[in-house]
């Protein structure tokens, strides 16, 4: 049998295979164990992984991953394959992820609950859980592997620094459904509406509670006064909603709830309905005069949301958003209407220091290309990564070009293939590795076809 290469600590498949690979040969297989560093959790352990490499013209096409403790079924041919058709029927007898690494990889989403709905994840690296990779018979593997693995061939420079991609589903419920408001100063993000419950806006219009209400700030004397005086309504408000979240604790308590571990609306409910008719009004009234601080920005389908630094924003109930951001957890939360779980403090008189009080620009986006049925529009250039809106009417179709880096695609309306075969179905997403340096995307439906393109910003995109 061939011999298993082990790699040293640090050494990735990908530089290993470019020093092994015999060019002259049209193809040849490989059969590698790496460590892999768990970075995004807590302890940092490491994880060996078994890949088995399938190289056309001394290049990776096609890569089987799994963990190196699995069980086989059936175990490696002694002079592994002499066809890529093989290891495919391998890695499917086993249960193991074999993926072409020259075609978009399907991203299997994961579903993280927040008090408020859940986060949909498609590219989340971090410990509360990690986003997967799809083959073509449905087994997965998590994306932080693969892109350990060949990290250049799949994200150029950026292998862990990928663009957060994750859709927001809060609840339709008011309070219930709405999320902290809070602020960013260095995480950047934008939302793009997606859906507008007509159980929580009738009229198919939702809001974002987004910057501060300028009515209310022209009342003050000045901006010093203004924020005392928000400051004063934060503090009156936190202090009834702490009263609040002591007595839900007690109630977890007495149903073996954790602490911090999320409820649902109609638990909350039910709890609200057990306190004193007396609070339940003291924290209404603290609230009302809370949010009226905020200003809300109306929000239908198709709307864009691009979240300056510094500007505190909240998404309100009912309303689905697509949202990019760099791939960093930070945020300073200002206030909340539920217990916050993350965290036992609120950052309010931080976040005063440097918050932006002015009105967020409402600027409408910029048009890149617009001829012959195809509609590019620019919804967000960040310093680090860009995000287009494209539209193709019905038998259209368009040539992305990547250049050497990664990108991420999903489609939002409309029937849509990438490459010769791939199918995207709406509110699902593909990786376009960086080996690919470009692909056909074209509309296949009877409407407009709608697709979401989102790029690291390299020297060929700039």
């Amino acid at each position: 049998m061939k011999q298993v290469i082990k790699l040293a600590q640090g050494e990735t498949a990908e530089s290993v295979l470019g020093l092994v690979a015999d060019a002259t040969l049209p193809s040849q297989c490989f059969f590698i164990e790496q460590s892999i560093e768990q970075y995004y959790l807590p302890e940092s352990n490491a994880i060996v992984v078994s890949i088995v490499v399938w190289l056309e013209h001394a290049q990776p096409v096609w890569a089987c991953l799994f963990d190196a403790k699995t069980p086989l079924i059936e175990p490696l041919p002694q002079d592994y394959f002499c066809d890529r058709d093989s290891l495919v029927v391998w890695a499917q007898k086993n249960s193991i992820a074999c993926l072409c690494l020259v075609q978009p990889l399907t991203l299997s989403p994961i579903h993280i609950p927040k008090p408020w709905g859940e986060e949909v994840w498609f590219t989340g690296i971090e410990a509360r859980g990690q986003s997967k990779v799809l083959d073509q018979n449905g087994v997965a593997i998590p994306l932080p592997w693969l892109l350990e693995v060949f990290p250049k061939r799949l994200a150029g420079r950026y292998s862990r620094d990928i663009i957060l991609l994750k859709i927001l589903a809060p609840l339709p419920e008011p309070v219930y459904g709405d999320l902290y408001f809070e602020m960013h100063e260095t995480k950047r993000e934008v939302y793009v509406v997606t859906n507008v419950d007509p159980a929580a806006w009738p009229d198919a219009v939702g809001g974002i509670r987004f910057g501060f209400n300028q009515a209310k700030r022209a009342q003050f004397v000045n901006d010093d006064e203004f924020r005392a005086a928000y400051l004063l309504a934060v503090k009156s408000y936190e202090q009834v909603r702490r009263t609040i979240d002591e007595i839900f604790d007690g109630f977890r308590v007495e149903l073996g709830v954790a602490l911090n571990a999320p409820v649902s609306a109609s638990t909350n409910k039910e709890w609200v309905a057990r306190l004193p008719e007396a609070l339940n009004h003291l924290e209404f009234l603290r609230r009302q005069e809370l949010d009226s601080y905020a200003a809300v920005k109306k929000l239908a389908v198709g709307d864009v949301v691009k979240v300056p630094c510094f500007t505190p924003h909240s998404l309100m109930h009912g309303v689905t958003t697509v949202e990019f951001q760099t791939p960093v957890y930070e945020r300073k939360i200002l206030s909340f209407a539920q217990k916050v779980l993350t965290q036992s403090h609120w950052d309010t008189e931080s976040a005063l220091l440097d918050i932006n009080i002015d009105a967020p620009l409402d600027i409408a986006l910029p048009i890149l290309y617009h001829a012959e049925g195809i509609l590019r529009e620019e919804v967000v250039r960040f310093d680090d990564f860009a995000v287009e809106r494209i539209t193709l009417s019905p038998c259209n179709s368009l040539c992305l070009d990547l250049g050497v880096e990664y990108a991420l695609v999903m489609a939002i309306r409309g029937g849509m293939t990438l490459g010769a075969f791939d199918l995207l179905p709406i509110m699902q997403a593909r990786l376009l590795p960086a080996a690919v340096s470009e692909i056909e995307v074209a509309n296949v439906g009877s409407s407009d076809l709608v697709f979401l393109y989102a790029y690291p910003l390299s020297a060929v995109h700039e």
